[in-house]
């Protein structure tokens, strides 16, 4: 199986129950959801004019929208020869199940890595038993995909992006429908502008949430 890689990169957990973890992150090229606010558009289309090979991959430090096709050991000899240290594996995209990414998951779990997936949970989500999910769903996005129920149910923690207050309201909807813990509830203000971090704040005291803030960005690290 060859999946189509937009970026692999070592760096810190910047989101959700995991800030702060040592990881390396695999960014998956391909993304028909259409967030608004997303801040790696770059990987939403699959044009196979920005097909570049491995080599040329491994040389560039900023991929943008050029990415290249990767079997499983080709992924786990690039952690070898940039001598990553880290032992914990972040898969994000763009959307990376729009994948099974089972054959990936246990592989390297069987290579002695923790995995975690960050989904919007428009596609089924085929990982393997011990993988960390993280579910950010995505509630009418242009591209017009529906969070499937199988998501919540499968979701180890729900990082919900918030702005205004009907995205609370949708939360609160979505916490009582599928019946989850306020435990896995992870509020995170779109793009850290000051009014949505003061909502997410807010709303964290009043409901018991917890807030996840994009770390990274703070700190200006990739």
């Amino acid at each position: 199986m060859k999946y189509k890689i937009n970026e692999v990169f070592e760096s810190l957990q910047g989101e959700g129950a995991l800030t702060g973890k040592p990881s390396i992150f695999i960014r998956f090229q391909g993304c028909p959801v259409g967030c608004s606010w997303c801040d790696t558009k770059h990987t939403w289309n699959v044009s196979y004019e920005n097909l570049i090979s491995n080599e040329v991959f491994d040389k560039k430090k900023k991929i943008l929208n050029e990415w290249c096709e990767m079997t499983i050991a080709q992924l786990l000899n690039m952690f070898t020869a940039r001598s990553y240290n880290s032992k914990h594996v972040v898969i994000t995209g763009g959307e990376p199940c729009m994948y099974d990414l089972t054959p990936l998951c246990e592989a390297l779990e069987h290579g002695g890595y923790s995995c975690q997936v960050e989904t919007s949970g428009t596609f089924e989500i085929n990982v393997s038993v011990n993988c960390w999910v993280t579910l950010s769903p995505k509630i009418k996005m242009k591209g017009g995909y529906k969070v499937l129920a199988s998501s919540y149910h499968k979701a180890s923690e729900i990082k919900y992006p918030v702005a205004r207050g009907s995205h609370i309201s949708e939360l609160k909807n979505i916490i009582e429908k599928y019946r989850l813990s306020y435990n896995i509830i992870y509020v995170q203000p779109i793009s850290m502008r000051s009014k949505a971090t003061q909502l997410a704040v807010k709303s964290c005291i009043e409901n018991n949430w917890r807030l996840s803030v994009q770390l990274h960005k703070y700190l200006q690290i990739d």
